[in-house]
């Protein structure tokens, strides 16, 4: 543990599947190393993928602050980083995804929120870098957590919330000691269909297993996320809200519809509306693109709830599971 008034050591976890994003592995590995507030290490944690492993093995033989292990669990992104936090050496054990940088204090705003020892959780603000350039005109602010960024609706500032977003997130250690890892069979594991939530569950069940827990989002900590022309398109958007329905479903499942869709709620009744109203406006303005951003909003919101139905009947039919295992050291790691 670190001393009193000692900001903590932090290992920063990148999971990583495909060769494809080679070079935004490196450029995330290197923002990293880049940091004001040096992490303590970078893990990167490949998913089923020896090609990959072997050449990033060959990449940072060198560097004695990254090192390159096999996820050691099932395929997917949640044991990937089940497979980080128990090697990692940490007292804050914090995510990123292997398509973004992060600014160069983004640790450091990390660390800060830590003064506070109720504090097990501090998750930061995910700004789209879009392939083409520019947002499309019809894409909603509401709904960036469709390409994994912060959406209008979240209050700014350092504020309390419910859940962080995984791909920009911190924890305490100690958080996971309380509540166990990431739940396997909810989040992406290789399936074309880009499910998510896995963040949110953990959190809710955090939050139960550690009342006093405080979580927080710091919107100074900065990372940038590409965005890939493929995920700029209306039938991403729709696959991506239809996911997210079948999703929730799962963690009202595991922690029951009131929890996990108090922010939901709250979303659907006042940012939406918003969002509806401010596109018609655009539009009664000759603004581009304002009635299609309305009604993607009204279309998101519809597939949302038709995978959240369709996600709900199948769980109750038994014909999908997940599975919490509690994260320990793995070989080679330790706690630090």
């Amino acid at each position: 543990m670190s001393a009193a008034g000692t900001p903590p050591t932090v290992s920063v976890v990148v999971c990583v599947y495909t060769e494809e994003r080679w070079e935004d592995i490196l450029a995330a590995v290197s923002s990293v190393r880049a940091q004001s507030r040096p992490a303590l290490e970078t893990l990167l944690v490949v998913d089923h993928n020896e090609g990959l492993r072997d050449r990033l093995l060959k990449e940072y033989k060198e560097a004695g602050d990254v090192r390159v292990l096999a996820n050691a669990g099932p395929r997917g992104l949640s044991a990937g980083r089940n497979t980080g936090i128990a090697a990692s050496r940490g007292e804050v054990v914090a995510f990123l995804d292997d398509d973004a940088v992060a600014e160069r204090d983004w640790l450091r705003y990390f660390a800060a929120g830590y003064a506070d020892p109720a504090v097990m959780a501090v998750g930061g603000r995910t700004e789209p870098v879009w392939a083409s350039g520019r947002r499309p005109d019809w894409f909603p602010e509401e709904f960036d957590w469709v390409v994994g960024c912060t959406y209008r609706g979240l209050p700014p500032g350092r504020v309390r919330v419910r859940n962080v977003l995984g791909g920009n997130a911190s924890f305490r250690r100690e958080a996971f000691d309380a509540a166990g890892g990431f739940a396997t069979g909810i989040g992406r594991d290789g399936d074309k269909r880009p499910l998510g939530c896995e963040e949110t569950e953990l959190c809710i069940r955090l939050s139960r297993a550690r009342p006093d827990a405080v979580l927080l989002i710091d919107d100074r900590a900065v990372i940038h996320h590409r965005v890939p022309g493929a995920r700029e398109h209306f039938g991403y958007f729709r696959t991506r809200t239809y996911a997210e329905g079948l999703s929730k479903a799962l963690v009202a499942r595991s922690v029951g519809a009131g929890k996990g869709l108090e922010s939901e709620r709250r979303y659907t009744t006042r940012v939406l509306p918003a969002g509806v109203v401010r596109g018609l406006r655009d539009a009664a303005l000759a603004r581009p693109g304002g009635a299609r951003r309305a009604g993607a909003i009204v279309a998101g919101v519809l597939t949302a709830a038709g995978g959240y139905v369709v996600g709900s009947v199948r769980a109750r039919r038994g014909g999908t599971a997940f599975s919490v295992a509690p994260v320990g050291p793995a070989e080679g790691g330790a706690h630090g």
